[in-house]
């Protein structure tokens, strides 16, 4: 009944039946907080939901904990809502899947039956069982064990006995004399369903529409519903309040003038004179003139006047009432918890599934520290991670310090920064999708070659890292978007690469004579740069690039000209600036507000005049006033330095010199360093003090491009729609 509560108060949308002969709601006002209590189990088209029931008690504490704290996080809500509570009892085995399930929507939680070793007086052990994971079928598990006893998959049981009765469940299964009962139990628990995963999926339909939820979601949609439906029934019982007012304020009229009421009335020919007559005498509406005419006599005793006194008194009072709730959310807020407080009070009692943390689950991470590294990555799968210390900033044109050895076929290919608590997508040539955390990562010194990736990855022969991108979290609110060699674009929900196998999953479709360049981290707002060996910039708005699934190729972003690839992939902020390298090591700095936003799909404009000093583009990087940039060359030579020393110029420039290189030298690649994170640094140096950040370093961590230099050399193009720069900035036609 408690789901039925103030049905009749309009409190939710009504729709016709399947045949439309009667009026149904289209969901429950719900005072008891149904889908999250007792869960709930479908399977639609290409889309399942599998929710667990909760405790009651825990859910009420959960909902005043997020009404009080709209920002509070899905970890702080587990301080309130521990883990699922299922009827059957049993113990939940691991609190990791429980974490996954509540932060991503997404789980697997382990459920052991509840039992125990006891000692007959004969000294024969045997092992009871009182409690069954939930959804498990008692008669199932008792085949299913006889048959792994028959079989001797499970040595050690002699009889099994189901002693089940009134007082509740109670299976015993007798222990052989030789045998050890704990070891029969933890066989019992890995080759039967007293262990049992229960698959969580917190998908519901919000607005009509199916979406997976965080334990958060599920809550604030609770809290938004029963929002929703304390304002439609404060707004329909103070619409029947003033309707009750307005007759008892006729019925006032009438008995404070009774003697001209009854000489109208009696002068009247029929009723609607009668009433006409009524409204117009004392300025009544129709309604209230009726009620004055349907009023009976025995109303006009005294004893009744002062009761429609006293009742209009009420009334008055009730509409004040509802109105300051009306005014004022704190109040409704209030109601809400009062409610909730009620429901808990009436239905409320203890967990019945315990809480068992698996020694599996030792979080390493607790023991080291959170700070950035930077990760290098060579040509031949090599991989290391080192403190950014180790180099020392310079100043531009200088010879950079050697900040990798690689055998003479070998060069660095990859090169960023990404915190040590922080997963890495590694995508591939193939289009696979590999993650790993960064602290898993070997740890070397600056001048040591590192670890082969194929140790720490299950890479496919023929299969090489193309794209590397730090995630902090894999959410529904951000994308992971990718673009390749030929300018072909792709935009997923970040969510969909959260679950990868031991061998990775498919991450896009790459078609035959393409490649990827480059991945990022969108809000699905930005504005994506992507900038050619030639020297062209392509803007557009990510917008345009609609979201498709994980193995799907993408759209074109790019059209190129002859003889043209795309080398990068930029976020682009109008704050910020394009620096833009070129493999013999001349570079520019140009204000990205400078570079016009087209449709997907064209040419671009100028960015760098590609001629025979510069050489060809090798990386652009977005970067801000207080950045530092590294900068690494074929032969592992790295320079870090200021990016205010590569002078702000205009877009069809040919730039400076950044890097001075050895004969047969080329820089291969570029990383930004966040001037944010440089001051944290710098302040935990002078601290002495071990370092820790806990910030999202993925905006300073994205992903390098494809690395290998292309030696042929050609004129730059001129667009004539753009003209050419002069030494002094203006445009020549």
């Amino acid at each position: 009944m408690a789901m039925l509560d103030d049905l009749e108060k309009d409190t939710v949308n009504l729709a016709a039946n399947y045949d439309e002969t009667r009026s149904e709601p289209q969901v429950l006002p719900a005072k008891f907080p149904n889908l999250l209590c007792n869960g709930s189990m479908g399977i639609a088209v290409g889309m399942a939901t599998k929710i667990p029931p909760h405790n009651l008690r825990e859910i009420a504490q959960g909902l005043n904990a997020l009404i009080d704290n709209p920002d509070i996080s899905v970890d702080e809500l587990m301080e309130y809502v521990k883990a699922p509570d299922f009827p059957t009892g049993g113990v939940i085995y691991g609190m990791s899947g429980v974490r996954q399930a509540y932060r991503t929507g997404r789980g697997t939680v382990q459920v052991r039956a509840r039992a125990e070793v006891e000692t007959q007086s004969n000294g024969r052990e045997r092992i009871v069982v009182t409690e069954i994971p939930f959804l498990v079928n008692k008669s199932t598990l008792l085949e299913r064990i006889a048959e792994l006893v028959r079989s001797k998959v499970i040595d050690g049981i002699s009889n099994i006995r189901d002693e089940s009765g009134r007082k509740g469940l109670r299976i015993v299964f007798d222990i052989k004399k030789e045998a050890y009962a704990e070891v029969v139990l933890n066989q019992l628990y890995q080759h039967s369903m007293l262990q049992n995963t229960f698959g969580i999926m917190l998908l519901a339909i919000v607005s009509s529409r199916p979406e997976l939820n965080t334990l958060k979601d599920m809550l604030r949609h609770y809290v938004d519903h029963r929002h929703e439906v304390i304002l439609r029934r404060t707004r329909f019982e103070l619409g029947k309040a003033a309707a009750r007012a307005h007759i008892l304020e006729a019925l006032r009229i009438a008995l404070d003038n009774i003697d001209e009421v009854i000489r109208i009335i009696r002068a009247s020919k029929n009723p609607e004179a009668a009433r006409d007559s009524l409204m117009e005498a004392f300025d009544l509406s129709e309604t209230q003139s009726q009620a004055i005419l349907s009023m009976p006599l025995q109303r006009l005793t005294s004893l009744e006047h002062e009761k429609i006194v006293i009742e209009y008194r009420s009334v008055v009072e009730q509409i004040e009432e509802l109105t300051g709730i009306l005014t004022n959310r704190d109040r409704q807020l209030t109601i809400i918890k009062d409610e909730i407080a009620d429901v808990n009070q009436r239905f409320g009692d203890d967990r019945r599934t315990e809480l068992v943390y698996s020694a599996d689950e030792f979080d390493m991470e607790s023991l080291i520290a959170n700070e950035d590294m930077v990760v290098t990555i060579s040509r031949a799968g090599y991989i290391k991670r080192m403190s950014p210390r180790a180099y020392r900033v310079q100043q531009r044109g200088g010879r950079g310090i050697t900040g990798m050895k690689t055998r003479d076929e070998d060069l660095v290919e990859h090169l960023f920064i990404a915190s040590s608590h922080a997963y890495l997508l590694f995508l591939t040539t193939e289009g696979k999708c590999h993650w790993l955390k960064v602290y898993r990562i070997p740890e070397g010194d600056r001048t040591s070659r590192g670890r082969p990736v194929v140790n720490l990855l299950q890479l496919g022969p023929e299969d090489t890292i193309a794209a590397v991108v730090p995630v902090a979290e894999f959410d529904a609110d951000h994308f992971l978007f990718t673009a390749t060699r030929n300018g072909v674009v792709k935009r997923t929900v970040l969510s969909a690469y959260q679950n990868v196998r031991r061998d990775g999953i498919i991450a896009l479709n790459i078609l035959e004579g393409d490649q990827l360049i480059g991945a990022a981290i969108t809000d699905g707002k930005r504005d994506i740069g992507m900038v050619t060996s030639n020297g062209y910039m392509m803007r557009f708005a990510e917008e345009e690039v609609r979201p498709v699934g994980r193995v799907a190729t993408g759209v074109k972003g790019m059209d190129l000209r002859q003889s043209d690839h795309v080398v990068a992939m930029v976020i682009v902020d109008d704050d910020d600036s394009l620096l833009t390298i070129c493999e013999y090591g001349y570079g520019k700095r140009t204000a990205q507000h400078c570079y016009p936003a087209k449709h997907r799909g064209g040419l671009g404009v100028i960015d760098i005049k590609a001629n025979a000093r510069n050489g060809r583009v090798v990386d652009c990087k977005a970067v801000k006033d207080g950045d530092e940039i590294m900068v690494i060359t074929q032969r592992g030579i790295v320079i870090r330095m200021p990016v205010s020393d590569v002078s702000q110029v205009g877009r069809n420039t040919q730039g400076v010199r950044v890097i001075n290189l050895d004969d047969g030298d080329q820089v291969i690649a570029m990383t930004r360093v966040d001037a944010q994170e440089e001051e944290i640094i710098e302040a935990a140096e002078e601290a002495s003090e071990p370092l820790a950040i806990d910030k999202d370093t993925e905006d300073s961590a994205s992903s390098l491009a494809n690395a290998e230099a292309d030696s042929e050399i050609t004129d730059p193009v001129v667009d004539p729609d753009i003209g050419t720069e002069t030494e002094n900035g203006e445009l020549e036609e």
